[in-house]
């Protein structure tokens, strides 16, 4: 839009927005190019130091970094401008993946929140649901030109096989996905990613899923199974989606309540290995049904353009609520949190790494004495 005087717009996009077709660049990058078309759009890296001189009435939009030197930041106390955006991936199953963006929130007039469904809908029984106000969600998107069909047919009953993509850190799930595996061993289940082995699936290690092999290799399996237990929304459920895989999930992987993706509950691996093995018997007219509905909803409703449709919405938009009153009680435990957590002061520094080498010193002695 254009401001008295003619001139577009500027908007000072922060996120990451390199040549990878997978997130986070896939974001800053496909949301810039359709900002452009109506805004002067300037990037920056999430991680840059340093602040922003906005001219009056330009727009911040953003991802904040843990670093409180870090641009989104520092820009964000700056005066003069017209708006600004906080634009970050949200869950609130694992408080210090979060924990610092309760001092930012205040001073945002709105929270551009990429996350599911689940987390949507559990918000006010959450720590964070004085956020509520401020949060416009947003769910993800790709393009289907970098994420091909390369699934036509199904493998029979009884040969069917289970993908999990991704690494096995924290808030992924994976020690759960492992005890689903372990109750249908009648089942390959396979994992493409970095990080540490997961007991009783087969590690392909990391895939370039662009090239040929990698497709092939995909193309192999049926179903990818994700056990996320603080996800936001995991774009690799879509991209599977997209290749025509079925996708399982729990609910904390932020997809619940979506047809075509198949939820397991959380923490009931009995339960959860009770709906895979029926998928695993399904007639391959009902996979090749969802499969088809799949697409026809990654078309309609995970696309770009309506990501970047949202985003612009709250550009031209004047709200800015405020937050709901917080508790001492519920600040004091953000503040935790946020110091002690992977990125934080504590947490980052040498207690920290100290912590975690104890802790998986005590992780490795615990396994050797169970076996």
């Amino acid at each position: 839009m254009r401001p008295a005087g003619g001139a577009l717009k500027r908007v000072h996009l922060v996120y990451p927005h390199g040549s990878r077709i997978s997130t986070p660049d896939s974001i800053g990058r496909e949301l810039g190019r359709r900002l452009e078309a109506r805004y002067q759009v300037i990037y920056h890296d999430w991680s840059e130091r340093g602040a922003i001189t906005p001219e009056r009435g330009d727009v911040l939009l953003g991802h904040p970094h843990p670093d409180p030197d870090s641009v989104f930041r520092r820009s964000l106390r700056q005066d003069g401008w017209g708006r600004r955006l906080m634009l970050a991936p949200f869950h609130h199953g694992d408080l210090r993946q979060i924990a610092f963006e309760d001092r930012i929130l205040p001073g945002c007039d709105v929270f551009l929140a990429i996350t599911g469904p689940h987390w949507v809908r559990t918000l006010g029984d959450s720590h964070c649901s004085h956020w509520g106000p401020k949060m416009v969600p947003l769910e993800l998107a790709l393009d289907r030109g970098d994420f091909p069909p390369i699934k036509t047919s199904f493998n029979k009953p009884g040969k069917r096989r289970v993908l999990y993509i991704g690494h096995s850190g924290r808030g992924k799930g994976t020690a759960y996905l492992a005890e689903i595996a372990a109750l249908v061993p009648e089942a390959e289940f396979g994992s493409m990613g970095g990080g540490r082995p997961i007991p009783g699936l087969i590690a392909y290690g990391l895939q370039d899923f662009s090239s040929q092999p990698g497709k092939d290799l995909l193309r192999q399996f049926d179903f990818l199974m994700m056990c996320g237990n603080a996800d936001s929304s995991p774009t690799t459920i879509l991209e599977a989606m997209a290749w025509g895989l079925i996708p399982i999930c729990t609910p904390t992987c932020g997809y619940e309540g979506i047809p075509g993706i198949t939820n397991v509950p959380v923490r009931a691996a009995s339960s959860a290995a009770a709906i895979v093995r029926r998928l695993l018997r399904a007639d391959e007219a009902e996979l090749l049904a969802t499969q088809a509905a799949n697409w026809r909803m990654v078309d309609r409703r995970y696309n770009w353009d309506r990501f970047a449709a949202d985003v612009a919405n709250a550009i031209e938009s004047t709200d800015s609520p405020p937050l709901l009153p917080e508790s001492l009680k519920r600040r004091l435990m953000f503040t935790f949190y946020d110091i002690t957590s992977p990125n934080g002061p504590v947490g980052s520094g040498p207690p920290g790494r100290l912590w975690l080498t104890l802790r998986r010193g005590w992780t490795r002695l615990r396994k050797g004495g169970a076996t």
